[in-house]
């Protein structure tokens, strides 16, 4: 299994580690100190040795930080997580605090004493944040201070950093070289006057150099640091020992150690990422007296619009996860459902995309939750939480696949039985939504901020709404929540073709029942309707996902005829192209979930 079940952290043993850190900040003359989830490439996942902020707390989820003080720790989650760190915290010693809506700055206002000292680990801050913080703090002489990390220091058994093997994406599946690509944004480089770019994000150097590893689970980076110079020369950072270095030709390989002192060493203007790269890597540039300027980072934008080749890996990696998943639809409407259990779908999912023989790993640990367990966003089940399907129950199944070709993310509402006419109706508004969205034309330069609200109106319309982003970006064999682009009220971004976005809106009632309905979409040009004259260059999307939707959970009198043409036209794609690859059972059970309404 590419899943574990087993409890990551335990909340019992926060206390005594707080106590400890807190011991440690006394002697470091500090009065706080900042963990984040982050490590110092600013995944989504980390290794082992970086789960600091679990380590400490309890709480597992993918985005956060803990802030602790002498009194107080304060445990920052956004609205995925609220449900999550009240059971995962010990609520006794650290508090949960809503974030964004309450920031860093505001919470040390409130909790801090005037002039007091917060110690941070500056490899896990990027400047921008540190001097965001200070900028809130500054009026009450509150300053954030860089140090050793001090939960490093009382992590006895921390395990070591990452080595594993790198293995190479072949041209057939990247669509450019690693010297094309380097050549296209050195290019970008010397019309800006740069001779050189730092780049620290993971995703970025794994798709700049067309590398691939397994230093992380279900995103297939490998950890390290780059430097980018103006004649296309590329100087990777790693960890020693790995296997596939020699592969890299053109490249040239030094030791992460090796990282500050080459900083230090660079001529001429740097380009630095100010909302990623670590905070370090401007002390080291300021230490060799090196001229650098703030820019976004130049492989960003690239990565996400796909290239052709890219385009193509993605519908034959959609196509093939699709079947697997209606192999699986197909065994789960045939089961005693009663008898199963949430970790029983989230198995015998994995073992249909093992089938497939193309599957690397999963792209996230699958969310199975079932009845009240579906409420909780990012739910996952362990062997302590796994909870059998009851009656009635709306099971939300959130997964995705990893292959060579492309990364996968699709979430599909299974019932289980005779199912309420409230989820019903609730089931419908977010279908409505998600429709809405795929539907969808828009000029070009408008961003995911702009296209949010229609993936929301249906449940606007009721008073109801959902405390997470509609969609975000997807990368190639890459990181599943790859950015800038996605659907949020607060993406800038514009949307820009070949970018691959998750279309994702959900309903979720605390205690009771959960709902998200998610295909993938690629944002491509627009035809002019009825081959007409546009005055303008018009964008839309492209459905990559094609799987069913339920619609026994559909009440079909609050559809419009357009929403129910798009329906029905969708399904039928989805009998046309699977059909024909999965086996007979599946395709029988195909055919009754296509049907028209």
């Amino acid at each position: 299994m590419y899943q574990s079940f087993d409890t990551i952290a335990d909340p019992t043993r926060g206390p005594v580690r707080l106590e400890r850190l807190r011991r440690a900040m006394k002697m470091k003359g500090l009065d706080g100190f900042i963990i984040p989830r982050a490590d110092a490439h600013q995944g989504e996942y980390v290794a082992e040795c970086d789960r600091r902020l679990a380590w400490l707390t309890g709480f597992t989820g993918s985005a956060g930080f803990c802030i602790a003080l002498a009194d107080a720790a304060g445990v920052f989650i956004d609205g995925r997580y609220r449900n999550q760190v009240n059971s995962q915290v010990d609520l006794d010693h650290f508090s949960p605090v809503h974030w964004p809506e309450i920031q860093p700055g505001k919470w040390l206002l409130e909790t801090a004493a005037k002039g007091q000292k917060i110690g941070f680990d500056p490899w896990l801050h990027s400047r921008g944040e540190i001097e965001r913080i200070s900028k809130d703090v500054g009026s009450a002489g509150i300053t954030l201070v860089p140090t050793d990390n001090l939960v490093d220091q009382i992590w006895a058994d921390r395990p070591a950093p990452p080595a594993k093997p790198i293995t190479t994406q072949p041209l057939e599946y990247a669509g450019q070289s690693r010297k094309d690509k380097a050549a296209e944004i050195a290019d970008e480089l010397l019309t800006r006057g740069l001779k050189a770019q730092v780049l620290t994000l993971a995703d970025s150097i794994a798709w700049l150099m067309n590398i691939r590893g397994t230093d992380v689970e279900h995103t297939p980076i490998v950890q390290g640091f780059a430097i980018l110079h103006d004649d296309a020369e590329i100087q990777f950072f790693t960890q020693e020992g790995r296997e596939g270095l020699e592969a890299l030709t053109g490249v040239s390989i030094h030791p992460t150690r090796a990282f500050g002192a080459a900083l230090e060493a660079l001529k001429g203007s740097v380009g630095v990422d100010k909302g990623s790269a670590p905070y370090a890597v401007t002390q080291h540039l300021e230490s060799g007296k090196v001229a650098f300027e703030w820019n976004d980072d130049p492989v960003v934008l690239p990565k996400a619009r796909k290239n052709p080749t890219e385009l193509s890996g993605a519908r034959a990696a959609h196509l093939r996860d699709a079947a697997a998943v209606v192999e699986f639809l197909a065994w789960f409407n045939g089961a005693d459902k009663t008898a199963l259990t949430e970790i029983d779908l989230v198995e015998a999912l994995e073992a249909k995309r093992r089938a497939t023989g193309k599957l690397e790993d999963i792209s996230f640990e699958t969310i199975s939750g079932t009845g009240p367990n579906g409420a909780i966003m990012h739910y996952r089940v362990t062997h302590d939480t796994n909870r059998q399907l009851a009656e009635g129950d709306l099971v939300v199944l959130d997964s995705g696949g990893q292959y060579r070709d492309g990364t996968t993310d699709i979430t599909r509402v299974l019932a289980v039985g005779v199912v309420g006419q409230e989820e019903k109706r609730c089931f419908t508004r977010v279908l409505q939504g998600m429709i809405a969205l795929s539907r969808t034309y828009f000029p070009k330069g408008r961003s995911g901020r702009d296209l949010d609200p229609i993936a929301r109106y249906p449940l606007w319309a009721a008073h109801q709404d959902f405390n997470h982003g509609t969609g975000h970006g997807v990368g190639a064999f890459l990181s599943v929540h790859e950015g800038p682009q996605r659907f949020s009220y607060v993406s800038e971004v514009p949307l820009e073709p070949g970018m691959i976005l998750s279309n994702e809106p959900g309903y979720y009632r605390d205690g009771a029942f959960g709902i998200r309905i998610e295909n993938l979409v690629v944002v491509e040009q627009a035809r002019s309707p009825d081959g007409g004259d546009a005055d303008r260059q018009m964008l839309g999307f492209e459905t990559l996902t094609f799987v069913p939707i339920d619609t026994g959970l559909v009440i079909a009198d609050m559809l419009s005829g357009e929403e129910r043409g798009w329906l029905n036209d969708y399904h039928a794609a989805c009998l046309e192209k699977l059909g024909p690859v999965v086996s007979d059972v599946a395709y029988q059970w195909l055919k009754g979930a296509c049907a028209r309404i």
